[in-house]
């Protein structure tokens, strides 16, 4: 890591939290990105919250983007993001994605922000193994 920005991150992580917290406590629903935008297809019951939701988290990026502008990897006036690798590649980096989550019974925001709050010893067990493949996956490839 070239620049650590422990501003942004904490300002990031505090919103991520309370608009988990407001989820959870308004609508008893767990903010896992995998299990709400999962139960859009085919549609759930509950489907006007979820869309709401998303809406207002592309929203917020987007609101975040413009507010501060050359926001980036790295903070505000960091590097803008660049793909690594080939297009095919990262279509199949989504896919076994996708089939972690399905297979984990959710992503990393629904184990490791709601499953720990909620002191989860699957989502522990979860969080572990996600930070244990990063960890691996980032000593092998040697991309940050």
């Amino acid at each position: 890591m070239e620049a650590f920005s422990p501003v942004p991150a904490l300002i990031g992580g505090a919103f991520i939290g309370a608009a988990s917290a407001l989820l959870w406590v308004g609508n008893g629903r767990i903010a896992g990105i995998s299990g709400i935008f999962g139960q859009l297809l085919p549609p759930a019951q509950t489907v006007v919250w979820r869309i709401l939701f998303l809406v207002a988290m592309v929203a917020g990026g987007f609101i975040a983007a413009m507010l501060v502008p050359g926001l980036g990897v790295g903070g505000p006036g960091g590097l803008s993001a660049e793909m690594i690798g080939e297009p095919w590649w990262i279509a199949v980096a989504g896919l076994l994605v996708g089939l972690g989550t399905k297979i984990g019974n959710g992503c990393t925001s629904g184990h490791g922000v709601c499953g720990l709050a909620r002191f989860s010893l699957r989502s522990l067990v979860a969080v572990l193994v996600f930070f244990g493949v990063a960890i691996i996956t980032v000593a092998v490839t040697g991309v940050v």
